[in-house]
């Protein structure tokens, strides 16, 4: 994928947005980062229900997405007709083992890729390494124990490379997980994995002891190329370094990881080993993250509500990985519940174009009207 390409194709895309926009413009945006008032949006024409289901089934939920870095095409899951979310659903991959995984063509939607049934409970994260091989976190387990809190690693074509973790048994333990929400791979081949969903609702500072203290998990945990535990570190938490779910992971150009630790409402950005680096503050309360080529953050808020995160408005912010600082922003579905603050998806992904795609998660995928939508650059 050329990054020239994606620069050209997002400046591009930005000059539109700003000079069609009825704010006051400068060359560099000063728009209002919390509601996104005064800010351009590149990709401002929106593709509703985008993306093809088998003949007979009904989209679910989702949360990942990500980009074919050989062909450019879409990789996502569904959860398998499921729209509400982890264990003790009344739909999950289990009771429906459907294929959950699919690969689409980035222009028509087609499906050119679909595999994965009966393996999974509730699919969360999805990453496509350099190789073109699918890596997807099970984030839930099943009663019986024999499924879940594993990661995945597959070829194009379905064939399981590589499986991490215990099946259907939460640990803290080596080569155990309690919630992966996601996975990606370093510019060495590592592994690493955010684990542990829960503290984003613990909101005091005994109700996260007693989280650390009943085994709950925030952490990320790297691996060898080959899945072999290498490290871990991370606790639930306010300081750097401690997140309350790290819900999504991302690489820049210079191989800093990038963490969207959501329930402290922002990102932290860490070494290869661990070491914290830096933090950004301005992108709400962060569900998914992307970094293009030419090093354009784009993360999607979708869980800033009236109770947990007043006056954020959901979406799409984008600005500079070096800076704290959001040059452009796509806005949300409107949802009354949300008054003033709209709903958005969970997962976003940017094509070499700068067309931008984003997965439904159960607070979105009603107002959204499917798994996915597509949001093109300058109204293609």
């Amino acid at each position: 994928m050329s990054s020239s390409r994606t620069v050209s194709a997002f400046a591009a895309a930005l000059l539109v947005a700003a000079c069609t926009s009825s704010a006051p413009q400068t060359p560099l945006p000063d728009g209002n980062p919390i509601t996104g008032e005064g800010l351009p949006n590149p990709a401002p024409t929106v593709v509703r229900n985008w993306g093809t289901l088998p003949e007979g089934r009904e989209w679910g939920s989702t949360a990942g997405i990500d980009i074919d870095p050989i062909d450019g095409h879409i990789w996502a899951y569904e959860r398998c007709g499921a729209g509400s979310f982890g264990a003790g659903a009344p739909v999950t991959c289990e009771t429906n083992p459907v294929d959950p995984i699919f690969k689409f063509d980035r222009n028509t939607g087609e499906i050119l890729a679909n595999f994965g049934g009966g393996l999974m409970v509730t699919p969360h994260g999805i990453h496509v390494d350099a190789d073109g091989n699918v890596w997807v976190t099970d984030f839930a387990g099943n009663a019986e124990g024999t499924l879940g809190h594993q990661v995945f690693k597959f070829s194009p074509s379905g064939e399981v490379l590589l499986t991490l973790g215990v099946p259907g048994q939460p640990g803290t333990e080596p080569g155990q997980f309690n919630q992966p929400n996601d996975v990606v791979t370093g510019p060495d081949g590592s592994i690493y994995v955010s684990d542990g969903h829960s503290g984003q609702g613990m909101t005091s500072n005994a109700a996260m002891q007693q989280g650390r203290d009943a085994g709950m998990t925030a952490r990320i945990i790297k691996f060898s190329p080959e899945g072999e535990y290498l490290m871990e570190w991370g606790e639930i938490g306010v300081e750097h370094g401690q997140f309350r779910t790290p819900h999504a992971l991302a690489f820049d150009s210079q191989g800093r990881l990038f963490v969207a630790d959501r329930g402290n409402h922002r990102i932290e950005i860490f070494d290869q080993d661990g070491n914290y680096l830096d933090s950004r503050y301005i992108y709400g309360r962060i569900s998914g993250i992307h970094i293009t080529p030419d090093d354009m953050l784009y993360a999607i808020d979708s869980e800033s509500s009236p109770t947990n995160h007043p006056n954020w408005r959901n979406g799409v912010r984008i600005g500079p990985v070096d800076e704290d600082r959001v040059v452009g922003f796509i806005p949300p579905f409107e949802r009354e519940s949300r008054l003033y603050q709209g709903t958005a998806g969970e997962g976003v992904v940017v094509d070499e174009d700068g067309n931008v795609y984003a997965a439904e998660g159960p607070n979105s995928i009603a107002q959204a009207g499917g798994a996915f939508t597509k949001y093109v650059v300058g109204g293609r």
